[in-house]
Parts: structure tokens; sequence; C-alpha cells
């Protein structure tokens, strides 16, 4: 059973929460403060995490902040929560590193379905349990990367991102496709942050980040090996 943290100020929204998910087969967790909501993810770290932004003691960027610091709880995949509706606002979400990202007030039919899509997409792959290409091995089971055997922290969405390129090198990727296959769907908002993740995925990558090439007009290619 995914366990998911909830962190949310609003009670009756964070209950609201909670009943979807034990309804669809999640065990739930709460919180109502930052402080409190980041001990809860580094002690209990749960599958994925619901972050409210505007939250008293810390808001939410420093939630996230603190979650991405600590090793305990870096890796945990965050949609944020918000009632700042603004594209902008939405793309600062997404380029600070969050998963994803839903507005106040919002459909709990369509949050089960991004959490879904981002535990899919963040659950071990199946079949062989590591993929190399050239200086790059992941390793799906643990969603973990190493460049010529030194480890790198990626988050989930770059893991993946990465991984998908690397499976098709040479092969170039239509945009649309790219944000389908990490994001589960396409709109103008994860298509602007899909390049904010390909910069930062290629600072990380260092030296052999000149391997992911930008099609000018298509979407991105892993040159072939």
């Amino acid at each position: 059973m995914h366990r998911i943290l909830i962190i949310e100020d609003e009670k009756d929204i964070a209950d609201l929460i909670a009943f979807n998910l034990e309804r669809a087969g999640y065990e739930a967790l709460k919180a109502h403060d930052g402080i409190s909501g980041t001990e809860i993810a580094m002690r209990e770290r749960p599958d994925l995490i619901v972050l409210d932004l505007m939250l008293p003691g810390r808001d939410g960027y420093g939630v996230f902040r603190e979650i991405r610091r600590d090793a305990r709880s870096m890796n945990i995949p965050v949609i944020m929560l918000t009632a700042r509706a603004q594209t902008e606002d939405r793309i600062q979400g997404l380029e600070v590193g969050a998963d994803d990202y839903l507005t106040k007030p919002f459909s709990p039919k369509e949050l089960m379905l991004r959490i879904q899509a981002v535990i899919k997409r963040t659950d071990a792959p199946p079949g062989v349990a590591e993929f190399t290409y050239g200086p790059f091995r992941f390793d799906k089971n643990a969603l973990k990367f190493y460049i010529e055997g030194e480890p790198v922290d990626l988050t989930a969405t770059e893991f993946k991102l990465l991984l998908f390129l690397c499976e098709r090198s040479g092969k170039s990727q239509d945009r649309n496709d790219l944000l389908r296959t990490v994001w589960g769907y396409s709109d103008e908002v994860h298509s602007r942050t899909l390049d904010t993740h390909m910069k930062r995925l290629r600072q990380k990558l260092g030296t052999h980040g000149a391997l992911v090439e930008t099609i000018r007009g298509f979407g991105y290619r892993v040159a072939e090996k």
C-alpha cells in the first residue's frame, strides 16, 4: 500500500484528500503546518507528498527545500497544491522540481488521477533492472543514477526523462511524447517547464550534458553511442 503525506493547513481540505486517498486504496498521513510536515516526511518517508504552499510555520517552498536537502526524503515525489492559479506560479512550482502542480479549487478526481500518474512513473519500471548508455548507468529498481560509477542525484522526474531518451538514443523525441511519458499529459505549462528540467539535467550531467541535444522546433534527443 502506497503512503501519501498531505501537508495542508486547511483541515477540511486535508480530510477530503485523505478520504479520497483511502477510498482509492492508499494510506493517508496528515500534517497541518510546514514544520511538522517536514518532520513527518523525513521520519515516515512516504511514497508521495501533496504539499500546500501557504502553510504556517514554514511555507511550502521552505518545506520543499528541506525535503530535497535531506537524504531521507530527497527522492520523494511532490505534488504542489495551492490557491495561486497564475501560470507563472505553476511554472515556478514545477521549475523548482515539483513533480506536478494543482490549483485550488480542485477536483478530487483530478488530484487522484495526478497522484496515480506520479506514482506510476516513480514505481520501479518492469523488466531489466539496469540499463547502461555510454558513461551512464540506471538502476531502475532503486531509481539510482551513476556517471562512470559515481552516483548523481536525480529527481524521479529527471531520472524518467533521461532514461526515456537514453533508451531511444539517436532518435529525436517529440516534446508531446516526452510530456505524456514523464508527466502523463501535455499542456502549455508543462511544455514550458520541460525546458527548465532539461537545463537542470544537463547541469547535473556536467561535461556529459552535451549528449542531450535540443532539436529546435521538435523536442530532444540523446546522441547515439
